[in-house]
């Protein structure tokens, strides 16, 4: 039973995250470049691959599961240690196309210190994916110059109740 369990909350995570990679083809067909912040194993990027072949997908991590990501060619660069640390936040500043802050991964010590660094490495005109339960994101995105594209919306029940808004930078 626990394994059937466990094969259901699997491909229910691979759902999910193939809707919200849909959410960015709609916006931005063909990135060159994707930040998966707090990457983990590389489920994301893995399954995001699937509708965007051609772009590069990184992943940073403080947990040594991003270099094993790294390994099985689910991401091509790995980063190990947090966004927030000044050193990875400099060597990758505006580089990405898209930046993705799930709500599936360990919380971050510094949430608005993340989400800084994590604007910091996104390109003007770039797109920031966002799961969060906080009504404050938008208007803490708005104050950083940045413009809602989507509004905070429920996935299907069967789901947690995550919030997602899409962002994107504004050029300056």
């Amino acid at each position: 039973m626990n394994s059937l369990r466990t094969r259901v909350s699997a491909l229910d995570e691979r759902r999910r995250h193939r809707v919200l990679a849909r959410a960015i083809l709609r916006l931005l067909p063909e990135p060159e470049s994707w930040l998966d912040v707090g990457t983990g194993d590389g489920r994301f990027p893995g399954t995001a691959k699937q509708l965007f072949p051609y772009t590069s997908f990184d992943g940073v991590d403080p947990t040594p599961r991003v270099v094993r990501a790294r390994a099985a060619e689910l991401i091509e660069e790995a980063y190990a240690g947090l966004l927030t640390d000044p050193h990875i936040t400099t060597a990758l500043r505006t580089r990405y196309d898209v930046v993705t802050l799930l709500r599936d991964r360990s919380p971050a010590p510094d949430p608005e210190a993340e989400l800084h660094a994590a604007l910091t490495v996104l390109r003007p005109g770039g797109l920031l994916l966002v799961e969060a339960g906080s009504d404050d994101l938008r208007t803490e995105l708005e104050s950083r110059a940045c413009t809602i594209v989507t509004e905070p919306r429920r996935l299907p029940d069967r789901f947690p109740a995550p919030r997602r808004i899409i962002a994107r930078r504004n050029v300056p």
